[in-house]
């Protein structure tokens, strides 16, 4: 008996929702056949239990933020694939297992795991910096499988810094100093250990850049500068500490006669074999004077109290 094209319509249709419920049902299937043939962070956890729960409890283990590794494959994301690894019973490195924190994998591997995620922003000038030219690893500074990287904390991270940067624990101990002690002022405000386009891997593009972020009645501008203080903060002071006060690299007046060479009254004051007996140098230093250091916007004062005169 001839079917009717109705009746044709309808087995097509018919035969089209059955394909359609067996892939969908095949599409639901598929990711739990995986999961049951791949180990996830369930199985790792048999022997890994304190790394586990601490992956759990850091910000890598947060499910409700998709670029977490707990929603872009846990443990194996990191580590590898560890189906070779659960079948030989575990063991350092067996099973091609991926361990960041081992001393016999190379900075680079290590890096390029982290770099998987993290890349651009802040650590965008990370290729090429001090820090990845010297084979640091990411895994040096920071702490993964805690709830309290030590290194993103004020209050712990100069002692992470500290432990290659010993000389600079040094100076912030000295009397002239920023508050990094008492916690208000830490390494990461000047400098991106990432990597920067500036010097000695500032935040900004320069030395002034970075100091005008808190000193900005330094920027000016002024009527009348003091060419080394536009040119180079650090060129007078050391941002670390120091035994002079407000930082200067030496006291004055010897800091100053490095630009301003010893004759007149400069010279007579700052003698290191006589005294002077002039009664308009006599015990006085430079800044008792000239205490427009950085500039002046006093165009009658050519050169704040003839500190610039050429």
């Amino acid at each position: 008996m001839p079917v009717s094209s109705r009746g044709r319509s309808s087995c097509v249709f018919t035969s089209i929702t059955a394909a359609l419920l067996i892939l969908a049902s095949a599409a639901i299937l598929s990711p739990r056949l995986a999961a049951a043939q791949a180990p996830g962070p369930e199985v790792c956890k048999n022997c890994h239990l304190e790394k586990y729960d601490t992956f759990v409890a850091s910000k890598h283990g947060v499910k409700s933020d998709p670029r977490t590794p707990a929603n872009r494959g846990a443990c194996a994301l990191c580590h590898g694939d560890g189906t070779a690894h659960v079948k030989a019973g575990g063991g350092r490195g067996v099973g091609g297992i991926v361990n960041p924190g081992s001393k016999t994998v190379a900075a680079d591997a290590k890096n390029g795991t982290c770099l998987t995620c993290h890349q651009g922003g802040k650590r965008i000038h990370w290729a090429g910096s001090t820090h990845a030219t010297r084979d640091t690893a990411c895994v040096s500074c920071h702490q993964v499988h805690t709830t309290h990287d030590r290194v993103r904390d004020k209050a712990t991270q100069t002692d992470v810094c500290f432990t290659c940067h010993k000389d600079k624990r040094a100076e912030i101990n000295r009397p002239s100093r920023h508050p990094i002690q008492e916690g208000k002022v830490v390494c990461s405000d000047c400098h991106n250990p990432h990597g920067t386009a500036g010097p000695a891997l500032l935040v900004r593009d320069s030395v002034n850049d970075t100091c005008y972020q808190c000193h900005m009645e330094k920027r000016g501008p002024f009527v009348r500068p003091h060419n080394p203080a536009t040119e180079d903060c650090a060129i007078c002071h050391n941002p670390h500490g120091s035994t002079n006060a407000v930082l200067l690299k030496s006291r004055v007046p010897f800091l100053c006669q490095q630009c301003h060479e010893p004759t007149s009254h400069r010279g007579q004051i700052a003698s290191r074999t006589a005294t002077s007996t002039s009664a308009g140098t006599l015990a006085r230093g430079c800044l008792n004077c000239h205490t427009n250091i950085h500039g002046t916007n006093n165009p009658a004062n050519i050169s704040n109290e003839r500190t610039f005169r050429r």
